[in-house]
């Protein structure tokens, strides 16, 4: 199988070095706007291709499958020009930037009858998987709240994350699509109701501060932030389930924080920071530790997962675990909580309201 990485960023290193684990794939083709860059990623893979523009791996018959690695705001266009091309696509989340664009992805993938996954590789760590398969045991029963935080006190990566024409917006985008995906997984993936959420632009990209590192992107200007620095929702969904969330770049605490915890009426787990599951039997209350390599979530092993389960549904073995359907579910929640911070009110989505 031969596949193509488009756009040649940090990230697109995790989606090749998953194909190069796979003895039977081969990346081809890169292409980045950045030609250099493209020419560059290209030799360290061994592709014979490097292009200043993805249309031109479009063209080429032999290349099935694309990683789709840019901006967010290129997303939608690129994805449906593939899939119009016959192509089978693995987009890196979030699916697009808007509710139009969402619709029009998944539109385009009924008509070319191609697979697109989205790329929310934290299904696919260890941690996730191993919970995962007690839930759908009954383990924690009917679980009817979540909570999740990923909180950064000085951690704007600047450059595109910085500029929400590229990016979409901030944390939200970046970091809050991963912790929300990752409980309504869990959750059964329930419909959304409604979205109480709040953003603030309080503290910028605190390019001010000394004596403390963190980090900045290649294209990183201290000038350039037009992104939330932080934001915080409830999420209501048709089950009765609630999932709260907060997410920063720039927060004034103590350290980062990274917290996904699930509860229901028969037991509760903590994913991260690292794997517990909480029961009571016996009149007594249960601390579980399971014992696996990867309590927390193990990065690469993840991407090497998701790439190795998008080669698989491409070649219809699987199923994909995360198609166009949930990342348009997951855009309704990201574009619901900055409708809600920006109207100041409740967004329902039972009423089929029309977001601005």
């Amino acid at each position: 199988m031969k596949v193509a990485v488009i756009g040649a960023g940090g990230i697109a290193d995790c989606h090749i070095h998953g194909y190069q684990k796979l003895s039977d794939v081969e990346v081809v083709a890169v292409s980045d706007h950045n030609v250099n860059r493209a020419r560059q990623k290209a030799d360290e893979c061994g592709a014979y291709h490097a292009f200043n523009h993805y249309e031109d791996i479009l063209e080429l018959d032999e290349v099935e499958a694309v990683s789709i690695c840019t901006w967010n705001n290129s997303h939608a266009e690129i994805a449906i020009q593939a899939l119009k091309a016959g192509k089978h696509v693995l987009v890196e989340k979030p699916l697009c930037v808007n509710l139009e664009e969402a619709a029009r992805i998944e539109q385009a993938v009924k008509e070319s009858r191609k697979i697109l996954q989205v790329g929310f590789v934290r299904r696919h760590g260890t941690n996730a998987k191993v919970l995962k398969r007690f839930i759908d045991n009954g383990e924690l029963g009917e679980i009817y709240y979540g909570k999740a935080t990923c909180t950064r006190r000085i951690g704007n990566p600047g450059g595109w994350f910085a500029d929400k024409l590229r990016a979409g917006g901030g944390p939200v985008m970046d970091l809050g699509v991963h912790m929300i995906d990752l409980c309504w997984y869990l959750m059964g993936r329930p419909k959304l109701t409604s979205v109480v959420g709040n953003t603030y632009h309080k503290l910028g990209n605190r390019s001010n501060i000394e004596h403390l590192s963190f980090y900045q992107t290649a294209d990183y200007d201290p000038n350039v932030n037009s992104v939330e620095d932080m934001a915080n929702a409830m999420l209501r969904f048709d089950n009765g389930a609630s999932l709260l969330v907060d997410v920063s770049f720039s927060l004034h605490q103590k350290e980062n924080q990274l917290a996904a915890c699930l509860y229901g009426d028969k037991g509760g787990a903590e994913l991260e920071p690292e794997l517990h599951i909480i029961t009571e039997k016996h009149n007594t209350i249960l601390n579980i530790t399971p014992q696996i390599d990867h309590p927390s979530f193990d990065f690469e092993n993840a991407f090497n997962n998701e790439i190795a389960h998008f080669v698989k549904s491409c070649r219809y073995e699987e199923a994909p675990i995360s198609p166009v359907s949930d990342g348009v579910e997951v855009m309704k929640m990201l574009v619901g909580i900055y409708e809600s911070a920006r109207q100041r009110r409740e967004i329902r989505f039972d009423k089929q309201e029309v977001m601005g």
